[in-house]
């Protein structure tokens, strides 16, 4: 039956991911699959190959619409170093905090005529997540920026070998500062994309667990999405795979209804396929929860992948009902944002 679906949906180009008509401008008229859920404007020198390339991108792979952010910290340029650092794991010079990066999104979102506007959705990062001063700093944005903002993230705590170099105090999901930017998100209806590790790159228990769930309970009203399943590259290449991920996310799925999954980058490395094939717990846990997770590229700064990391996904959606497929390509990415972006309280 999934097969048969699966087809019937595919002949119909509900999930066709063809290339974009050139100088179209937009995606495949017959409507593309995706909803990239996880797309940063710029890399960890705050670069980019611009709005012309991305948008080039999200034609090519069929990408209808992006939640789009910056990069929320920079790699520094030590005057040590032998050349000039292209990632955040170039050498041992330190990052910082970038609140500039919002800036250069809502720019380059402003630049483009406003059909090309409508298919991105712009989250704010540029802030501290230790810095009591953050709620304030974003809402600053939403009155700088009125009616732009979409949503919140990626905030990046817990993060293995970036938080290691990240210059400062060590940023946790429930840190009081955050605290207050998820009461923010809240009144403005915004979801917060959170980067949160539940565990380290030694400890084989989530550790982080607790921190996560205090912010998740502390904040009913807020929509979280945790990226990556709270996975990440660093700790997957130095332990196994944490064999109770799919317990946990279960568990915590059904605990609390304002927490979404983002299946982007590690986890589908490391957990929801073997050689194409999808992880049958992990498809049953997407079936049992079938709102509650979105897909994303997570590319940075750089697009030429896009449709390349995307088909990457086409065996999970393969092995879903079609209505399933949709949501988590597309459909549950539109249902967290709100229609209109977010305008300064009076």
């Amino acid at each position: 039956m999934r097969v048969v679906m699966m087809l019937v949906l595919l002949a119909g180009g509900v999930l066709t991911a063809g290339p974009g008509r050139a100088g179209q401008g937009e995606a495949e008229a017959e409507g593309p699959a995706w909803v990239d859920a996880h797309l940063h404007y710029v890399d960890f020198m705050q670069e980019s190959e611009g709005t012309a390339a991305m948008l080039q991108a999200m034609d090519r792979a069929g990408v209808e619409q992006a939640w789009l952010f910056g990069m929320p910290v920079m790699k520094k340029w030590e005057a040590s170093a032998p050349r000039r650092p292209r990632y955040y794991l170039g050498d041992e010079a330190p990052l910082y905090h970038y609140s500039a990066t919002d800036d250069i999104v809502a720019q380059a979102v402003l630049s483009l005529p406003e059909k090309q506007q409508r298919r991105l959705m712009p989250f704010i990062s540029g802030f501290n997540p230790t810095d009591m001063n953050a709620a304030r700093q974003v809402e600053a944005l939403i009155q700088r920026y009125p009616g732009l903002w979409r949503g919140i993230g990626e905030v990046i705590t817990r993060h293995d070998d970036l938080t290691a170099l990240t210059h400062g105090e060590t940023p946790r999901a429930n840190h009081p500062a955050l605290m207050k930017v998820y009461d923010l998100a809240g009144r403005y209806h915004l979801p917060v994309l959170l980067h949160s590790n539940l565990t380290s790159l030694r400890e084989e228990t989530p550790i982080y667990l607790q921190e996560l769930e205090e912010a998740l309970a502390a904040h009913p009203d807020t929509r979280f999405v945790l990226a990556h399943a709270g996975t990440s590259g660093g700790v997957e290449k130095r332990q196994a795979p944490l064999d109770t991920l799919p317990e946990i996310i279960r568990a915590l799925l059904d605990r609390y209804d304002n927490l979404y999954i983002d299946l982007s980058w590690s986890v589908r490395e490391h957990y929801l396929l073997d050689d194409d094939r999808p992880s049958e717990t992990w498809l049953a846990l997407i079936e049992d929860h079938p709102d509650r997770f979105t897909l994303g590229t997570d590319l940075v700064g750089h697009f030429d992948s896009m449709k390349k990391i995307l088909e990457a996904y086409r065996p999970l959606l393969d092995a879903l009902p079609a209505d399933v497929a949709r949501a988590l390509a597309r459909d549950n990415a539109l249902a967290l944002v709100p229609e209109q972006g977010a305008r300064p309280r009076k």
